[in-house]
């Protein structure tokens, strides 16, 4: 069995390949319920963030593995080899492991140590415990994965001064309008990401918010802790005129907003900029928009010049990080060589017990028949010792026959016979 992850994320592909292979949370429960059918596969997860899709497979056949994954995966989307082939990574066994840490503390994510990545993997991996699709070691290796995260936050300053895509977004606003007090924003969505603009939206004194979303209760869940409004998605074309900053980020399979819609705010607004942020994938925002002499369009990939001012301040809590996630990394991968090994203790140690229970069965009908209880006593010490050391006896003269004396030195290391036995 061995470990295989297959991914594609913001440093491997644009925005038009990653949307291509995104899962929403409407087909994730059905994409794990399949994948775990292919043949190779005996555990399974996936995460797909906007930035990331990655399955998570435990796997009998590494290559045979990979290769049918791949194949489930460009099924899945209608899509040919050529489409997603240029753009995948993988990673085998102890790399794994590795990059599932750096992912969960952030040190893989575009906004280096934002914290947002590891409630995303705590879902994933909730769905994939609702889908039955975890064993023992993808479970563990995720839940080491939390226990890592949470160390690296407590001993390292990765989390100091948080910043995410969503604090990229307001940090880039803020640039172009300066003081937000007179200015309003409208939120699309209500997932974390939309929270955490909110949060960072009136942190930095935005004078309005407004958060559409199709449930306008949880639009005004959000709406509540920022001192905002919460509307359904079928004002938008209401709230929009009014907005000088649009932040969304929704699950939406389809663009939320067309270029008819933002052409006729505009001319409502008589051609005042409107300054957008879609931080979807896919992409919530028609790319005709960027089009509009009026409008400054931003998509995700389009915050690296943000992000990367934050690298500098980060990096060095991000070494620490690392020496971290290399110990943590091998501790767990000399736990799962470990379980490797589990089968063939049990099935010893099962044998042994049949053993000595078939000795002891017999030990207690000779006292039963008056026999001496030291007859008895001698019985049992010279037969258990027969059976538990006749096989192995066997063996180690076939190997000492047929020369193979590595067989013979590890005996000796498990028998723990020093060389004056």
């Amino acid at each position: 069995m061995s470990l295989l992850t297959l991914g594609i994320n913001h440093t491997t592909a644009p925005i038009e390949v990653r949307e291509k292979v995104a899962i929403n949370e409407q087909n994730l429960s059905h994409a794990l319920k399949k994948l775990i059918t292919v043949p190779q596969v005996d555990e399974a997860a996936i995460i797909s963030t906007c930035n990331r899709t990655e399955l998570y497979c435990e796997v009998n056949q590494l290559n045979k593995g990979k290769e049918e994954i791949l194949c489930w995966l460009n099924s899945f989307h209608n899509l040919s080899s050529s489409d997603t082939q240029p753009y995948i990574y993988d990673h085998l066994d102890d790399s794994v492991v590795r990059h599932i840490f750096r992912v969960a503390c952030g040190l893989d994510s575009m906004v280096l140590g934002e914290p947002q990545i590891l409630g995303q993997l705590k879902s994933a991996y909730q769905d994939a415990v609702q889908a039955d699709t975890l064993g023992r070691n993808l479970n563990q290796l995720f839940q080491r994965s939390f226990n890592v995260a949470k160390k690296v936050r407590t001993n390292t300053e990765i989390g100091t001064n948080p910043v995410s895509v969503a604090s990229a977004a307001v940090s880039l606003s803020k640039n172009i309008f300066g003081d937000f007090k007179n200015y309003s924003a409208l939120l699309i969505g209500a997932g974390e990401t939309i929270e955490l603009a909110a949060e960072h939206l009136k942190s930095a004194g935005i004078g309005n918010i407004v958060v559409a979303n199709r449930s306008i209760d949880r639009a005004q869940v959000i709406a509540d802790r920022v001192g905002g409004r919460g509307i359904s998605l079928s004002y938008i074309s209401e709230a929009l005129p009014k907005s000088e900053i649009v932040i969304t980020a929704t699950a939406s399979t389809l663009p939320i907003l067309g270029k008819g819609l933002v052409e006729s705010a505009l001319k409502q607004r008589k051609h005042k900029p409107i300054f957008m942020v879609d931080l979807a994938v896919p992409r919530d925002v028609e790319p005709e928009v960027a089009k509009l002499s009026d409008v400054y369009l931003y998509t995700i990939d389009d915050l690296q010049n943000v992000i990367d001012d934050n690298l500098k301040s980060r990096q060095q809590a991000a070494n620490e990080a690392e020496i971290i996630i290399a110990h943590e990394v091998q501790e767990f991968s000399q736990w799962l060589r470990g379980q490797g090994v589990v089968a063939t203790v049990r099935a010893y140690r099962n044998k042994a017990e049949l053993q000595r229970d078939t000795v002891l069965d017999k030990a207690k009908k000779m006292l039963a028949q008056g026999k001496p209880s030291e007859e008895v006593l001698q019985f049992i010490a010279y037969t258990l010792t027969n059976k538990l050391t006749h096989e192995p006896t066997e063996a180690l003269h076939m190997a000492g026959k047929k020369g193979k004396n590595e067989l013979i030195d590890a005996a000796r290391i498990l028998l723990n016979l020093d060389n004056n036995d």
